[in-house]
């Protein structure tokens, strides 16, 4: 089941994961103004979706620390239209299950490895925001924005 998210030609997606079950201001601060806010796993809580839901739409899927009653709802992976868009969303990258670039997908978002990545495969963006309160490697806490304009993308991180 995908998601379409109908608003101006221009979006602004905020990206968020690995929260477990801590929300940060300055994340909130981040993220305020998006369209839509992407939460690619870990979550922890569920009042971490209630709160990001105050912000703007939320999807979000299952992280493999995503335990407990409330966490049946979240599905593992999930596409989302954006404008012409198609976007791909998975916790692990290292579970990718579709070939992105065959499957028309512009982007995958991911997190789960708490480092921010950008890169491009194939005309294909892969996206992890990092960690939203759990950063390693020397990395500081961050989410992502990802920014939707007709049938192109770009994304810069906020790190706090």
């Amino acid at each position: 089941m995908s998601i379409k998210i109908h608003t101006k030609n221009q979006k602004l997606i905020g990206v968020i994961s690995d929260t477990h079950g801590r929300l940060q201001p300055a994340a909130i601060k981040a993220l305020k103004g998006t369209d839509l806010i992407i939460h690619a796993g870990d979550v922890g809580k569920p009042e971490i979706l209630e709160s990001l839901q105050d912000i703007a739409p939320v999807i979000a899927v299952r992280g493999n620390m995503d335990i407990g009653d409330w966490t049946h709802e979240l599905p593992e992976t999930k596409f989302v239209e954006v404008g012409s868009l198609l976007l791909y969303v998975i916790h692990d990258i290292y579970k990718l299950d579709i070939k992105p670039d065959e499957s028309g997908v512009s982007a995958v978002i991911s997190g789960h490895s708490h480092r921010p990545s950008l890169e491009n495969h194939n005309g294909v963006l892969f996206l992890n925001p990092g960690s939203a309160t759990l950063p390693r490697f020397n990395n500081p806490a961050s989410v992502a924005l990802l920014q939707v304009k007709e049938k192109s993308l770009s994304a810069q991180f906020i790190k706090f």
